[in-house]
Order: C-alpha cells, then structure tokens, then sequence
C-alpha cells in the first residue's frame, strides 16, 4: 500500500504515477466520496493513454467505452445509480473484467462480490480545496 498527496494542478503527473504504480493490472477501483475527483482523474489517465473519444461519467449508461491510439479500447463504470448487482452481470461485466483492456470503476461498492479477484484500488481524500490524497491498493484475493 502506498500513500500521496497531490494538488489539482498536478493531475497529468499523478496520472502517469499511477500507471507505473499499476502495473500490470488492468481492473482499477476509484473509491472517494461524491466530488473527491474520480471522474477528474480518469481523465487525465485517459489522456495519458492517448483517448481519442471525450471522456465524461458514464453515470446514466454504466459504461463508456473509449478509444485509444495504440492501447486498445478502455472501459470506464460508474455504478453509482445500480440498484441491483445483477444489472452488470446483464452487461457482461466479467467479459469486460477479463478482456485484459483497461476497465476503470467508479462507485465500485454497488456490485459487491461481483468484483474480480485482482484489482488496484485507487482511494481518493479530499484534503482541501484543491488537494487530494491518494491511498493505493494491490488488492488480490481478498489482501
């Protein structure tokens, strides 16, 4: 696990930490109260993988796909507005989860077990106006 702080106006920065943090894992878990900047960082990291399509929260539709210049396409979830699990098991979401293309969740809490085993967990604090803090996770198998 591991700990940063960072101001607004260092999110490109933040975005490429946290690809080489990551790894090689594709399942991202964006955790943080409404207005910690989830969507905000998202886009940045969709920047930093060179999105064509325009990033915005999928809050209404659960899933946007967007596409890359040379990283495949990514998925981005927001399950904010979910009232049952099963509604992203009717789409497909473990094909997403597998596809080995990125898949970015928000409000990843409303599907529960459904989870894969391996993820990186982005949580996200409001410090003040214009900072965050930044706690991340390799989380594999229930550690």
């Amino acid at each position: 696990m591991s700990f940063f702080s960072y101001d607004k106006s260092q999110l490109d920065e933040v975005a490429l930490q946290l690809l080489q943090e990551a790894g090689e894992e594709k399942v991202w878990v964006f955790k943080g109260q409404m207005g910690a900047g989830k969507t905000t960082l998202i886009k940045s990291l969709a920047k930093a993988l060179q999105v064509t399509d325009p990033v915005s929260s999928p809050t209404f539709g659960i899933v946007n796909e967007y596409q890359t210049y040379s990283n495949g396409p990514i998925f981005h979830f927001d399950f904010y507005r979910l009232e049952d699990p099963m509604e992203a098991l009717d789409i497909g979401i473990e094909e997403y989860f597998y596809s080995e293309n990125y898949c970015w969740l928000e409000w990843a809490e409303n599907i529960g077990a459904l989870l894969p085993d391996r993820f990186f967990l982005i949580e996200l604090t409001i410090e003040s106006e214009t900072r965050r803090l930044l706690t991340l996770h390799h989380h594999q198998d229930g550690h």
